[in-house]
């Protein structure tokens, strides 16, 4: 049994039980979303993990496990909108921003590399917390505040570095922890991966 590949496929799974749980059942369903949301992260902690642990950490696996996060923080961020339409119409800036980011990614690398990012940096790590936070926030207390500002500003910053490694990386590579990592890919140094954040 592929562990890590289980794990990733639940969190996949958890995508469209989100979506029909806060279309069908509305504010019934918070509850329940939130614990999927806090499940899914610990999916997404412990396939890096387990992977590493059974050696099976590569790049199709990476590639798999970044586009399932995406679908996954999609799918709470559109059920988010179906159960909290009215605090996210007044936040749509920030929204605006973060979605343009995340395409200019994508764009980017798909021009430059003909692959979608992978980069699975330390930013976006820290990037991937505050989105917890928000979302509990939002959907668990009604309110955006901090929480939501503070999410669009990291958010910002670690899709800049995201876009600065696909830059400056000379091959497409998954795994770069930051733009300064990449840079020195560039020269042609080698770097090393911290296994806390790159599994």
């Amino acid at each position: 049994m592929n562990i890590p590949k289980t794990l990733i496929l639940i969190r996949f799974c958890f995508a469209p039980i989100i979506l029909a749980l806060a279309y069908f059942y509305g504010e019934q369903s918070v509850l329940c979303i939130l614990i999927l949301m806090y499940v899914g992260l610990l999916t997404d902690i412990f396939d890096g993990v387990i992977a590493r642990k059974q050696n099976s950490s590569n790049q199709n696996l990476r590639r798999l496990d970044s586009q399932t996060d995406l679908i996954f923080w999609l799918s709470i961020g559109f059920a988010t909108w179906l159960l909290r339409s009215d605090l996210l119409r007044e936040n749509l800036l920030g929204i605006y921003t973060i979605v343009i980011m995340e395409a200019l990614c994508y764009v980017i690398s798909l021009l430059k590399f003909k692959k979608e990012t992978c980069t699975h940096a330390i930013l976006s790590k820290f990037w991937g917390i505050t989105l917890l936070v928000a979302f509990t926030a939002l959907l668990g207390f009604k309110t955006a505040g901090i929480y939501f500002y503070s999410c669009v500003i990291v958010g910002f910053i670690a899709h800049l570095d995201v876009i600065l490694i696909i830059l400056l990386l000379p091959k497409w590579t998954h795994d770069v922890p930051s733009s300064y990592h990449a840079y020195l890919l560039r020269k042609g140094i080698d770097i090393k991966r911290n296994k806390l954040f790159n599994r």
